[in-house]
C-alpha cells in the first residue's frame, strides 16, 4: 500500500531521556499542526531528525528512540553534534536564513558549512531512500532540506515530489550572490510540485531558475530535459477552529477559573492594550516596532496612560551572538520608553522575554484592542491570522506589516510599512480611534477567509496539486520515445524498401550556443550522418533554418541532401545549390534599420543575415527583457512585413523574419512528391519543425526533442538521446 512521507529538519515530537528511558511530547503549533491531517491514520511517516545528537545516544537508547519514535509514524534522521553546527547553526541559519530575509550583512558563506548542508542532506536522503516504497508520496519542508529532492530523484526517478519553502524566496539579485546558488535551485527542482505562501516568492524563484539555470519558463512551468516542475503559491492557514473555540471558552470562565496574566489585565481595562507577539529574530523588526511606539507617543501625547504596548518576544537562538546584541538592545530600549513615559498608574510597555502557553496566547489576543505586527521580512506570519480568529466578537484591529506574506490575502487589515515611522504612529491613532462598526466589517471579512482557507484546507490543496503533477507526467510518458517503441521504430527501418530521414540541425543535432557559429558539426555528428546515409535505400536530409553559405561550408564536402533557410534552398546529393522558392530580399533595407536599433538597445542580441531572411537572436539576453524586446519588436514590425508579405517565424530565443509560406513543412512535402517511401523519420525541435510534423504522412515517425507541446508522436530528452536514437540506424 502507497504511503506518505513527510520531510522536515525536525520531528513533530520533543523527546526526552530520563533515567534510560525515552519521553516523547507531541509539538503543537506550525508545521506539526498544519500536517496533522496528512501524517493521520496508517498511510504515512514523518521523517527528521529526533532532537537528540548521537554522541548523547548507546546502542540501547538508539533501540529506545526509534521505538518511540515508530509509535508516533517517525523515522529519525541520526545528526552528530558537528552536523548539527555546521549544517543547522551553520549554513541553514547563517546563510540561508539572513540572506532569504535579504539581510546581507548577516549572511555568511564558508565551505565547510556547505559541505556539512549537503551531507546533511544525503543522510536524510539515505533514509527516505530505505523508507520509500513503489508509489509512495514525498513532501519535503523548508530551507534547510533545499537539496533534498534532487537527491531522491536521482535514486528514485519516478516518484512523486512535492516541496514546500516555508520562509521567502529572495528577488534574483539577492539569490545570486550565494555561490551554491545553482545547485540550491537543482535540489530543488528535484520536485514536480514546489510551494511557496506567495506569488511574489514563486515569482523570484522563477526569475532566478530562468536566468541563472537558463530552463523556459511557461506560466508557472519549468521546463527541464525530460520531466516539467510545476510552481505555484499556496497560502498557509492556522488551525481556525482551535483558536475560535478557545476564545469563545475563555470569554465564559468566571473570574476565579481566569489565569493570573488575565486578571492582571483585568485591573488596567482603563489602558487600551497593543499587541507585539514574535519570535526574538532580526527579521521581526521589534527593535524598529519600539522605536515606532516611541514616536506615536511623542506625537500623540494624549494616548499616554490610555494604551499601553504588550510585547512578547519568544526567546530564539540565544547562544548566537546576532541574537544577543538584539535582544540586548530591545532590553535597552524597553527600559528607556519605559523610563521616559512612565507614570505611577501606567507603564507604556509591558515586556515578556519567554514563551507562554497557549492558554495565555489567548488571554493577549482576546484582550488586546490593536495587533502590532510589523516584520522586516516575514515568510507568512500566522501570529496575524491567529490574533483575528480569536476575536469572537469581531472587534479589534489588526496592524501588519507589508512585508509578510499575510499581508497579501489580509488586505482588511491596516498595511503598514515595518520602517516608516510616520505612518506606523498614525496607524496606531487610527487602529485605536476606529469605529466598532468599521472594526467588525473588517474582522468579518477576515474571519470568513481564515475559516475557509484552513491549515488543513492548505495541506490538502498542495497534496491535490501534487497528485494532479503526477496525471499530467502520465500523459507525458504516453509520448516518451521508450526503448520497446525505438525498438519497433528500428524494426521498420530494417524491413522497409525505401526510407527518407528530416533532421533538424540546430537543438537537435547540435545543442545550442549562444553564438549561432560556435555549433559546428563534430566528429560524432558527422560518423552519425554517415552510417545513416550509407544506409541501402535511404535518403538523408538535413533541413535546417541556417543560412546556405553556413552549411555549405559545414556539410558541402559531404553527399547529404541539404535544405537551408526553412526551404529556400536545396542541394541535393552531387548537385548545386537550387531555389525551392521564388524569393527576394529587398526587403532587408526596410527591415534591417528596426532589427539594428532593437541590437543596439539589447545587450546580448545580434543580427544573422542569411540569403532571404533576417534572424534576431537574443538567446544571451536577460530572459525577462529578450522576452518583452522580442513582442515590442513584432509589434514595431508588423506593419512592414503586411507591405512585404513577410512573417515572423518564432524559433527557440530566435525571432525571424522571412517571405510568407515559406517553411520546413512545405519543403518537407516536396521531397515526398512522387516518391514512394514506406519508412518516414522526422525529428527537430523546435516550432519550426512543428510544420514538418503536421505535412508528413500519418506512417512518419515524428519526433520532438525536449518536453514542448507538439503534434510529433514522441519525444526525447536532448540531443545526448538524439545521437544514441540515430546511432541505432545503420
Amino acid at each position: 500500500m502507497s504511503k506518505t512521507i513527510i520531510i522536515s529538519n525536525r520531528l513533530p515530537l520533543q523527546l526526552r531521556i530520563d533515567n534510560n528511558s525515552i519521553e516523547t511530547t507531541p509539538s503543537v503549533g506550525g508545521l506539526a499542526t498544519g500536517m496533522k491531517s496528512v501524517h493521520s491514520g496508517s498511510d504515512s511517516i514523518w521523517i527528521g531528525w529526533s532532537g537528540l545528537p548521537e554522541e548523547k545516544l548507546d546502542k540501547n537508547l538508539e533501540e529506545l528512540v526509534a521505538n518511540a519514535l515508530k509509535k508516533h509514524q517517525c523515522v529519525g534522521v541520526p545528526l552528530t553534534e558537528y552536523d548539527i553546527d555546521k549544517f543547522y547553526f551553520g549554513f541553514s541559519n547563517n546563510t540561508l536564513w539572513p540572506l532569504f530575509h535579504y539581510f546581507m550583512e548577516y549572511t555568511e558563506f564558508e565551505k565547510d558549512t556547505w559541505d556539512a548542508y549537503y551531507d546533511v542532506n544525503q543522510k536524510f536522503a539515505d533514509v527516505v531512500i530505505e523508507n520509500l516504497n513503489e508509489g509512495d508520496t514525498i513532501w519535503v519542508h523548508d530551507y534547510q532540506l533545499l537539496l533534498l529532492p534532487e537527491m531522491i530523484r536521482k535514486k528514485k526517478p519516478n516518484v512523486s515530489i512535492g516541496f514546500f519553502l516555508h520562509i521567502p524566496f529572495p528577488s534574483y539579485e539577492v539569490f545570486r550572490t550565494i555561490p551554491y546558488r545553482k545547485e540550491l535551485l537543482k535540489g530543488m527542482l528535484g520536485a514536480d510540485l514546489i510551494g511557496f505562501h506567495t506569488y511574489d516568492y514563486e515569482r523570484h524563484f522563477l526569475s532566478a531558475t530562468q536566468r541563472i539555470l537558463g530552463h523556459e519558463i511557461n506560466f508557472n512551468n519549468v521546463h527541464l530535459d525530460n520531466r516539467i516542475v510545476k510552481v505555484d503559491s499556496f497560502p498557509m492557514g492556522i488551525d481556525y477552529e482551535k483558536f475560535y473555540n478557545a476564545a469563545l471558552d475563555h470569554d465564559q470562565k468566571e473570574k476565579k477559573e481566569k489565569t493570573e496574566i488575565q486578571q492582571e489585565i483585568d485591573k488596567h481595562y482603563n489602558a487600551k492594550l497593543i499587541l507585539s507577539i514574535d519570535r526574538l529574530d532580526y527579521t521581526k523588526g521589534i527593535a524598529n516596532r519600539l522605536r515606532a511606539f516611541e514616536y506615536f507617543l511623542e506625537k500623540y501625547p494624549q494616548f499616554k496612560g490610555k494604551a499601553r504596548l504588550v510585547m512578547l518576544a519568544v526567546p530564539s537562538r540565544s547562544d548566537v551572538p546576532q541574537y544577543q546584541i538584539l535582544k540586548n538592545e530591545i532590553d535597552q530600549l524597553v527600559g528607556r520608553i519605559n523610563g521616559k513615559f512612565a507614570e505611577v498608574s501606567w507603564t507604556p510597555i509591558w515586556y515578556f522575554y519567554r514563551s507562554m502557553p497557549f492558554e495565555n496566547l489567548i488571554d493577549l489576543y482576546t484582550s488586546s484592542e490593536v495587533a502590532l505586527l510589523t516584520p522586516i521580512r516575514d515568510g507568512m506570519n500566522l501570529v496575524a491570522k491567529e490574533y483575528v480568529a480569536s476575536r469572537v466578537d469581531k472587534k479589534g484591529v489588526l496592524i501588519l506589516s507589508e512585508m509578510t506574506g499575510a499581508s497579501k490575502e489580509m488586505s482588511e487589515a491596516l498595511i503598514i510599512n515595518p520602517n516608516n515611522f510616520e505612518e506606523i504612529a498614525d496607524t496606531l491613532k487610527f487602529a485605536l480611534e476606529m469605529p466598532e462598526e468599521e472594526q467588525i466589517k473588517r474582522n468579518t471579512a477576515l474571519q470568513k477567509r481564515l475559516k475557509r482557507y484552513n491549515v488543513e484546507k492548505w495541506a490538502n490543496d498542495f497534496m491535490e496539486a501534487l497528485e494532479n503533477t503526477k496525471t499530467n507526467a502520465k500523459k507525458i510518458l504516453l509520448k516518451k520515445l521508450t526503448p520497446s517503441i525505438k525498438d519497433a521504430i528500428l524494426s521498420d527501418f530494417l524491413n522497409a524498401n525505401k526510407k527518407i530521414f528530416f533532421l533538424d540541425y540546430d537543438g537537435t543535432l547540435a545543442p545550442f550556443e549562444k553564438l549561432p557559429e560556435n555549433a559546428k558539426p563534430t566528429q560524432k555528428i558527422f560518423d552519425i550522418l554517415d552510417a545513416i546515409h550509407k544506409a541501402p535505400n535511404t535518403k538523408l536530409i538535413i533541413i535546417t533554418g541556417r543560412d546556405k553559405d553556413t552549411f555549405n561550408r559545414w556539410f558541402g564536402h559531404k553527399d547529404y541532401t541539404l535544405i537551408t533557410e526553412h526551404g529556400v534552398w536545396l542541394k541535393e546529393t552531387e548537385k548545386d545549390w537550387e531555389l525551392l522558392e521564388r524569393v527576394t530580399n529587398k526587403w532587408f533595407e526596410s527591415i534591417s534599420p528596426v532589427l539594428e536599433s532593437f541590437t543596439d538597445r539589447t545587450p546580448g542580441s545580434l543580427i544573422e543575415e542569411k540569403n532571404y531572411s533576417l534572424a534576431w537572436h537574443f538567446r544571451s539576453v536577460d530572459p525577462d527583457l529578450g522576452k518583452k524586446r522580442a513582442m515590442e519588436l513584432k509589434m514595431t514590425i508588423q506593419h512592414l512585413i503586411a507591405n512585404h508579405n513577410l512573417e515572423i517565424l518564432e524559433g527557440d530565443k530566435v525571432l525571424e523574419i522571412k517571405v510568407s509560406g515559406v517553411d520546413k513543412g512545405k519543403s518537407a512535402a516536396k521531397m515526398l512528391v512522387g516518391q514512394s517511401y514506406d519508412f518516414i523519420f522526422a525529428i527537430g525541435d523546435d516550432w519550426t519543425d512543428e510544420y514538418m510534423f503536421k505535412e508528413l504522412p500519418d506512417l512518419a515517425y515524428t519526433v520532438k526533442v525536449g518536453l514542448k507541446k507538439t503534434v510529433a508522436r514522441y519525444y526525447v530528452e536532448d540531443t545526448n538521446q538524439v545521437h544514441e536514437l540515430l546511432s541505432s540506424f545503420k
